[in-house]
């Protein structure tokens, strides 16, 4: 059973759009949260993938990192490149052009989280 957090984070990666690419620090940061690897967990058992779009996070620095969907990596570097983001040597090309920031969205925040 999915955690109140968890759902947050799988409604975060709703948001990012098509094209673009998040990391991980900016859905921490959109939720109110300091959680980073709490976040990293939660995209990782995403249950809705690819339609929750998970493969769109990707580290700080534009590597690619990881993905738990069926296919692995090689099916996130698809799906990205099905989009028009092109990974080159395990790094997102222009990431910080693509860099999707949750700054214009606003959030339900709980406490404590």
């Amino acid at each position: 059973m999915a955690t109140d957090f968890q759902r947050r984070v799988w409604e975060a990666l709703r948001l990012i759009p098509e094209g673009r690419v998040t990391s991980y620090g900016e859905i921490a940061k959109y939720l109110g949260t300091k959680a980073v690897r709490a976040v990293g967990t939660a995209v990782g058992k995403n249950p809705y993938a690819p339609q929750v779009p998970c493969h769109r996070v990707v580290r700080a620095d534009g590597r690619i990192g990881r993905y738990s969907g069926e296919g692995g990596v090689a099916k996130k570097i698809a799906l990205l490149n099905k989009e028009g983001v092109h990974v080159r040597e395990g790094r997102i090309e222009s990431f910080d052009s693509l860099l999707y920031r949750f700054e214009d969205q606003q959030v339900t925040r709980s406490e404590g989280s």
